[in-house]
Formats: structure tokens, C-alpha cells, sequence
């Protein structure tokens, strides 16, 4: 390149940017996402200590130029990189001409705004970039549609916030807004922001007869969010004054054309990642509310990571999600505005009137991307007449989203048999699962795939909690779909009743940390406390992991998902217990799978001592009319049964899972007395409880063995290792340590492949690396003849390097290029004079399942040796001692050896098909995902 194109910075940074990402991808080759000025060589883009020393080379021939040594390795970012090239000297020798890379289109479709820290900001570089670009193609009920761009949407939210400011909203305070999916609600939704309010969403009401008792029940939430402003429409307007007297900070509600200052413009306010973006409160929570805090940190983290895992691009989101919904919200709308999506919005109403507007506005936009609760897509695949799908073509659906409520793995199989014949293929249908305590997604599945089902053994899963897979034509199987994977940066474990981390396939409750999750819920501290479990924070859910993917079974909460809207059972139960005839807290609203309609049914079960049948029907239509009038909608299924037929705890409290658990059996209304009714209670419970005190104390006294096994062994293990004269005898040594310590800790290994070592001459082993246990397997597993290569860190501890030293362990640097290239080297002339090396290529480990980009040195000196790489998959010590924790637990482990692979020679090229063709082997037999994004190389 010429010197002229450092006189360009434009030009200068599009080439740089040309280099990288080519790197990157040869160093990932799965990789999607593009490399940015802002993009951190290491943390983002992968490019390690070798990788640097790579785009030094390559850098110094593209721009002819010399660049120092320091200017590489201390650069962190991509723009590093561009000020150390704004710096450099032309090189000594000339470099031929080569024009100019041009820059790339600032205006191409799906540009997102890597850089922007809040929603505004992305707002504002969309309107800067593409000001006259459609972002949201809002679907009228008359057919037509109302297009908004980036612009439009700035100057109107501008034009409201000047309205709130003349009404004196201060900085930082909520406002309400109960306003249906229309124009009004996305300039009200930023003008709040730019106004430097809190959006807080609620849902309208659908019907007009309901909006008096509607607006009643969000005085609660207006009260726990202390709103002063609520945004809605006429008709909502007129009853939400009646519930100003309960809520005496709300003394404005108005409409967004009262609000709206034609051409004004209000003060920049300088929003932070760290502010409050919106409160994310229950739909139509009937319950105690509780505000989910998400600030513009936690929700742009969630998009990037959903972007991320789900290679977004150039894309159209169809939607009909209600905008009060996370789903809705967050996925469908402002997911599509940061990522510069075109989103083709609709009504809920328009679709629940007619599913087909779903499916025919995905046809007719050529949509890729939507999503919608489990109900939706049974709904579709079930009512939809033949005759309504005349002409649909689903052949751009890329990804179908289903999320919100428990997946049925039924509802999958009968959508997409239905519309295989619409060009909707099976690997587009794509189970997910996030809440709002995490913004939105917590984990996806892989992509292209297609829905993954579990078939469990039912009397397992019951009794022990166990997800023990099965044929899925067995009798006795409970079928479950996966989830995938956690999101890019967020992690989930699964752990039982006293806090600690179970094993794969055990049943237990989710838990998650993440850069979006919330820091809480709006002024209630008392759940805040109760919704963390030290960092980890608790879903509520109840589920098992099985290969790294995530299978939801059911909630620990009494949350009732129906239809995809959240029902509390407290306030119905109340208002049924006053219906004269019922006995008042004989009480219990409960959910229960339905699978005829893809959701879940309402159940009402209240006491009664009424025998007559004409009154018995007269209180059944009682209940359903107290249900109709607090939820819009009636039970399933009312169940009257005689006194002392709904269980409580000793303290009085209504056990709606264990009153479920009856329904589902069959055996509630079955007569029984007192004392049987007691005998079952207790003997129902005697077996779980013994069950959890017998594994408590076994695990602490296992943990408690092990520690004092290594303390005894190592008071005269180490100092015999230390002093043992020769090499040899040092490492066959610790290798006989190594043994006895798994065997006393009763760790079982399962080895196969052995024969991959009985070859003649040096070779380098290259294994996964998981947990602390990884070393102490090789050692035990390896012949003695191994060296072990091991990061410089450790030679900041003098015991480590002395102990390390004398079992002939090299360090290598992983940070300083011209460091770790010495390091490569002194470790390929090793090699070339008989020494066998073992390697962990990722470098570290997490406590997340995954396998991790594999660093190149390993391959680069076996390239340079031209000796063979011997993968080795380990499966099972992350489970037995995982990251984070110092709590062993009871396993097995398998050491799975590879073939050896020979390099093809001794360059970069080499090395690079060298780790491509080991991490296959390894991803083969290891059991767990591939964290790079690339499933290429799974069998």
C-alpha cells in the first residue's frame, strides 16, 4: 500500500480493518460478526500472542511500513492498532502500488451501532447514518401500513418530551404508559427518555366495558413505581382519573397530542449505560408488582449477545408481540432499532383476531425473523382453515422464535409438518428461553439445527429428579426441547435446595449471571434480596442440562403462563374465597399443562359444604364470573370439592403444586379422611427429606475426606518429589500420586484409545481443559515421558515454579508476542530433541460448558517440529470440580485419545489445519458445545 493511504484516515481504517477481520476468521472460522475500531484483539477477535506477531507481518506488507514490536503488543483494540499505523515509518525497502480498500457503506442494511451506551444514542446514529430509512412498518387493521423512520421517530419523541417538560417531570422518575401498539406508543416510549423520564410499560385494556376495572388494578403498580405522569389514550384517560385518589403522586393523566409540541426540541440529556432504560413490570401482573430495573447497559448487552449467538443480519422481524411484554419490547422492536432491523409491527389484537395476518405478513414482507409464545404456534399449526393459506411462502422465516411459556415438543412437530409444504423449514423453528430479570434472552439454540427433544424416563424424572434418556418410543417418557446454549458473556448453573451445583441430567433450580442481568426490582428491596443467590441470580425455573444445552421442566413460582400472559393466583383466590357459599382461604388457582391448545389451563379448585346441585352450579358460575372480572377471562375448569381438600403448609399457606400434583393424577376428590390425608402428607415427604439430609451429608463428608486426603498425602509427597534425584523418578512419582488420589477419591477413569501412545518418537497432546482436575487426570493417564507446558503466571509463586521446575514443566508468555515467539521456539527445539509435550490449547477455563478458541502455539511448534498432535477429549471433571468452587463431587471420568495428526508442514497454514483438525477430534468425544459459534466440526 502506498504511503498516500495513510494520508487518508478513512481509507487507512477500512484497509486495517480488511487485515483483521481476514485474520480473525482464519483463526475463527465460524466467525459472523465483523471486526470494529472498537473490537479488542484478544477479548473479541481471538488474535493471541502468535496471531499478533501474524498481523505484524501482514500489517508492515499491506501498508509498507515498519512498525515497532510495542506498538502491536501493547495495542488492546483495533483503533490501537490505526494511531500506532498514524505513527509509523515507511519501510526500508519500497512497496509496490495497490489502490485504496474502499471504506464500507456507513447506510448497509443491519448496520448497528457497536460504540452507542444507551438506546438514545443508537436512535440518534441510525438518524445520523440513514435518517430517511424505514425502521418500523407499523401494520393497520384496514390492510395499509404507517412507515416510521429513524428521523421521524426522533423529532416526534422530541416533540413529546417538550410536552413533559412543561408538565415539570424531573430527571429519573417514572412515567406510565398504557397506550396499544401504535404510533403514539413509540414517540411517547423515547420522548419519556429524551424527556429524561422512566418509561414503565403497562398493558390496555381490550375491552371498553373492562377499562374502569382495568385501570383499578394497575394502582399498584403505579403505586410501586411512585408515578407522577401517566401516558394513555381518551378512553383510558377518563377512568384513570378515578385511581388518581389511590395513587396520590399520579396527578397527570394525559394523551400523547396533549403532550405533543409541534417543531419543539428539548436539552440534550446525557444518558448513561449505567441509567435505568425502562421497569419492566409483569403483564397484568395480579400480584404483589415488582419493576424489573434493566438499564441501557443491561439491554444493549442482551441484544449484542442475541445478535451474536444468532448471526443477525440484514434482517426483517415480523411481529404481533404486545409492546408491554419483554418479548415484544425488547426483541421485536428495540432489538430491531439498535440492530437497524426493519420491523414490521402489528397489533395483538389483529393477531388473536386472525392468526393469519402473522404468517401472511411474514410471507409478504419476506420476514426473517419472529417470534411468539409456545400458544401461538400451536394455535396456527391447529385453527388456521387450509383455505386461509392460499399463496404463503415462509421461505425467508429464518429464524421462528418460540419463547415466553413452556415449549411442547408437540406443538414443533405439528407446526412444522404443517407449513413444510409454505417452504417453512424445521431447522428455522428455534426454542429459546429468557426472562426479564435478564433483560431477555438468556440462551438460544445452535443455528440450523432445529429443535432439539429429550426423551426422559418418566418414573426417574419423578422419583429422583433424574433425566435419564430413553428411547423415544418407550413407554413412560416425558419429552422435553432444549433450549440451547447460554448467550455470548452470560453463564447458567443448576443447583439443588441447599445452593450447590448439580450434575448434568439432575434436576434443579436455574440459576444465571450475565452482563444483562438486573441489578433488582424498582424499590423493593426485600425481593432483591431475595431474588440473588450471592451473584447468581434465580429464575425461578426448574431444569436440567444435558451436553451444555439447557431443557426447562417446569417453575418453582406460582406464576401462571397462559396464553403468554402471567396470572398470579393470590388475588383470584381472595376474590373467590368471598363469593358467599365458598369457604374463604379453602382456596387454590393453579395452571396445568394443556397440550390441546399449546398453553396452559386455569384451574379453580374451592371448598364448599353445598351439596345441592342447582346451588353447585350457581357457585361454579359465581367463580367464573369473579374470574372474568379480574382477568378478562374465565377457568377451564372449576373444581367444587368438601372441606379440607386443599392442601396448606402447617402455617397455613395454600400448596398449589402439591394440589396440581393431585389434579393431574386424578386423585383430588377421591373421599379420604383426616388421617389418611395426613398419613399421605407425611409419608410423601419422609422419602425426599431423608433423601436431601442422606446427600447433604454425604457431599460434605466426601469434600471433607478429600481435603484431608491431599493435606496427609502432600506433607510427605511433596518434599519426596522435590528431592527425588532424577527426572524420571520425579514424574513416575507424581504420577503414582496422581492415581491414588483419583482412586481415594473414588473417581472412576474411563480410558479408551490407549493404542494412540504406543508410537515411537516425540508428539505433542493437546487436551480440553474444563476444571483443576484436568492436570491430575494427565498426569495419571499420560506415560511419564510428558512435559508439561504451563503459563508464565505460575512462576510468580515460588512454590509453583520450584514444584513445576523440577517436573520439567516449560512456561510460555500468552501476552508478549516477542516473549511467547522465544517461548515457541525453545519449546519446538525441545520437541525436535524427544520431548513429548502436554498442552490445554484454551488457554483457561470457565465454570460454562463450552469449548473455547484454541490458541496457536501448541500447533505451531508441532509444525515446526514436525511431530504429530494427539488430541485428547476429557469428559466429566468440570462436573466433579467445577470453577469457582473448591466442593468436589462424586464422578466419572472419560479420557478419550485421538488418532495422532501429522503436520502437513511447518508454516502458518499448517498450523492452523493442525488446531482445526484437533479441535474436531475433541469436540467429538468431549461432550460439550462449541463455544467459537461454528458447528462445522461436530459429528
Amino acid at each position: 500500500m502506498k504511503s498516500s493511504t495513510l494520508e487518508s484516515p478513512d481509507a487507512a481504517a477500512a484497509a486495517l480493518l480488511q487485515e483483521v477481520d481476514a485474520l480473525a476468521r482464519e483463526l475463527d472460522r465460524g466467525r459472523r460478526r465483523a471486526a470494529t475500531l472498537e473490537s479488542g484483539l484478544d477479548k473479541d477477535l481471538g488474535i493471541d500472542s502468535l496471531g499478533r506477531v501474524e498481523l505484524l507481518v501482514r500489517l508492515e506488507k499491506r501498508f509498507g511500513v515498519t512498525l515497532p514490536d510495542a506498538s502491536v503488543a501493547g495495542a488492546e483494540t483495533v483503533s490501537d492498532l490505526l494511531r500506532a499505523l498514524g505513527r509509523a515509518v515507511p519501510a526500508s525497502a519500497p512497496v509496490s502500488a495497490a489502490p485504496a480498500a474502499a471504506a464500507p457503506a456507513t447506510d448497509a442494511g443491519g448496520a448497528a451501532p457497536e460504540s452507542s451506551a444507551t438506546l438514545l444514542d443508537a436512535l440518534e446514529w441510525h438518524v445520523a447514518k440513514h435518517p430517511g430509512r424505514v425502521h418500523i412498518a407499523l401494520q393497520l387493521e384496514n390492510g395499509g401500513h404507517d412507515d416510521i423512520s429513524y428521523a421521524d421517530l426522533l423529532k416526534e419523541s422530541e416533540e413529546v418530551a417538550a410536552g413533559l417538560h412543561e408538565l415539570g417531570l424531573e430527571p429519573g422518575r417514572p412515567v406510565a404508559l398504557m397506550l396499544p401498539t401504535s404510533r403514539d406508543y413509540f414517540k411517547a416510549f423515547f420522548g419519556v427518555m429524551r424527556a429524561g423520564g422512566i418509561p414503565v410499560p403497562l398493558y390496555p385494556p381490550h375491552r371498553a366495558s373492562q377499562i374502569e376495572e382495568h385501570v383499578r388494578r394497575q394502582a399498584g403498580i403505579l403505586a410501586s413505581a411512585r408515578v407522577g405522569v401517566m401516558i394513555t389514550s381518551d378512553e383510558v384517560r377518563k377512568a384513570g382519573r378515578l385511581v388518581q385518589a389511590q395513587v396520590p403522586e399520579l396527578r397527570h393523566v394525559v394523551t400523547v397530542p396533549d403532550l405533543t409540541r409541534p417543531g419543539a426540541t428539548v436539552p440534550r440529556i446525557r444518558l448513561k449505560a449505567s441509567d435505568v432504560a425502562f421497569l419492566q413490570y409483569t403483564s397484568g401482573s395480579t400480584g404483589t408488582p415488582k419493576g424489573v430495573v434493566l438499564t441501557h447497559g443491561n439491554l444493549l448487552a442482551n441484544i449484542r449477545s442475541m445478535s451474536e449467538a444468532s448471526r443477525a443480519e440484514n434482517e426483517v422481524f415480523v411481529s404481533w408481540l404486545p409492546l408491554y411484554h419483554d418479548m415484544g419490547l425488547i426483541g421485536a422492536w428495540l432489538g430491531s432499532l439498535t440492530l437497524g432491523m426493519r420491523a414490521v409491527l402489528m397489533s395483538p389484537l389483529m393477531f388473536l383476531a386472525r392468526p393469519t395476518r402473522w404468517l401472511h405478513a411474514i410471507s409478504r414482507e419476506r420476514g426473517t425473523i419472529s417470534a411468539a409464545p409456545n400458544f401461538a404456534y400451536d394455535l396456527c399449526a391447529r385453527k388456521i382453515p387450509e383455505a386461509d393459506l392460499e399463496g404463503l411462502d415462509l421461505s425467508a422465516w429464518r429464524l421462528a422464535l418460540n419463547g415466553a411459556e413452556m415449549i411442547h415438543p408437540d406443538t414443533l412437530d405439528r407446526f412444522c409438518e404443517r407449513f413444510a409444504k409454505y417452504g417453512f423449514r424445521r431447522e428455522s423453528m428455534f426454542p429459546v428461553y429468557g426472562l426479564a430479570e435478564c433483560s431477555l434472552g438468556l440462551a438460544f439454540p445452535p443455528l440450523g439445527r432445529g429443535p432439539k427433544i429429550d426423551a426422559i424416563r418418566r418414573s426417574d424424572f419423578a422419583d429422583k429428579g433424574l433425566a435419564t434418556p430413553v428411547a423415544a418410543d418407550e413407554s413412560g417418557v416425558l419429552r422435553f426441547a432444549s433450549c440451547g446454549r447460554p448467550l455470548p458473556g452470560h453463564e447458567v448453573r443448576i443447583v439443588d435446595e441447599a445452593g450447590r451445583e448439580v450434575h448434568e441430567r439432575e434436576c434443579g433450580r436455574l440459576q444465571f449471571r450475565g452482563p444483562s442481568t438486573t441489578s433488582g426490582y424498582y424499590r423493593n428491596p426485600e425481593a432483591t434480596r431475595e431474588l440473588f443467590d450471592g451473584p447468581w441470580v434465580k429464575s425461578g425455573d426448574t431444569a436440567y442440562v444435558a451436553e451444555g444445552e439447557i431443557f426447562l421442566v417446569g417453575r418453582t413460582k406460582d406464576l401462571i403462563i397462559r396464553g403468554g400472559r402471567n396470572i398470579h393466583p393470590q388475588e383470584l383466590e381472595e376474590a373467590v374465597g368471598r363469593v358467599p357459599g365458598i369457604r374463604l382461604g379453602c382456596v387454590a388457582v393453579f395452571g396445568t399443562a394443556d397440550p390441546a391448545t399449546g398453553t396452559e389451563k386455569l384451574i379453580v379448585l374451592a371448598e364448599t359444604r353445598e351439596q345441592d346441585p342447582d346451588a353447585r352450579a350457581k357457585l361454579v358460575d359465581a367463580i367464573q364470573e369473579a374470574a372474568v372480572g379480574l382477568l378478562g377471562t374465565g377457568a377451564e375448569e372449576v373444581v367444587l370439592a368438601p372441606p379440607r381438600t386443599v392442601l396448606k403448609t402447617p402455617s397455613g399457606k395454600i400448596r398449589r403444586s402439591a394440589c396440581r400434583e393431585l389434579y393431574e393424577r386424578g386423585t383430588l376428590l377421591k373421599p379420604a379422611s383426616v388421617g389418611v390425608q395426613v398419613a399421605r402428607l407425611v409419608a410423601s415427604s419422609v422419602k425426599p427429606t431423608l433423601r436431601r439430609a442422606r446427600q447433604g451429608m454425604a457431599g460434605a463428608l466426601y469434600a471433607l475426606w478429600i481435603r484431608v486426603f491431599l493435606i496427609l498425602s502432600a506433607i510427605p509427597a511433596v518434599p519426596i518429589t522435590l528431592l527425588l534425584p532424577a527426572l524420571s523418578w520425579r514424574r513416575a512419582f507424581v504420577r503414582l500420586w496422581s492415581r491414588a488420589t483419583l482412586a481415594f477419591a473414588g473417581i472412576r477413569l474411563d480410558v479408551t484409545g490407549r493404542d494412540a501412545l504406543s508410537g515411537e518418537g516425540p508428539c505433542v497432546v493437546v487436551a480440553n481443559h474444563a476444571s483443576y482436575l484436568d492436570a491430575v487426570v494427565l498426569i495419571a493417564v499420560l506415560p511419564s515421558r510428558f512435559s508439561f507446558v504451563a503459563k508464565r503466571e505460575f512462576t510468580q509463586s515460588w512454590f509453583a515454579r520450584l514444584f513445576m521446575s523440577r517436573l520439567g514443566t516449560l512456561f510460555v508468555d500468552r501476552f508478549d508476542p516477542e516473549k511467547g515467539v522465544e517461548d515457541a521456539g525453545a519449546a519446538a527445539e525441545a520437541v525436535r530433541q524427544g520431548r513429548s509435550l502436554a498442552v490445554f490449547p484454551e488457554g483457561t477455563f470457565g465454570r460454562a460448558p463450552g469449548l473455547r478458541p484454541f490458541r496457536l502455539g501448541a500447533f505451531m511448534v508441532a509444525a515446526q517440529a514436525s511431530a504429530p498432535v494427539l488430541p485428547v477429549a476429557l469428559r466429566g471433571t468440570r462436573s466433579i470440580l467445577r470453577d469457582e468452587q473448591w466442593f468436589p463431587r462424586r464422578g466419572a471420568v472419560g479420557v478419550t485419545l485421538g488418532r495422532p495428526i501429522a503436520p502437513a508442514g511447518g508454516d502458518w497454514t499448517s498450523a492452523l489445519a493442525l488446531r482445526d483438525a484437533a479441535r474436531r477430534e475433541i469436540l467429538r468425544a468431549c461432550g460439550e458445545p462449541d463455544l467459537t459459534g461454528d458447528d462445522s466440526g461436530k459429528a
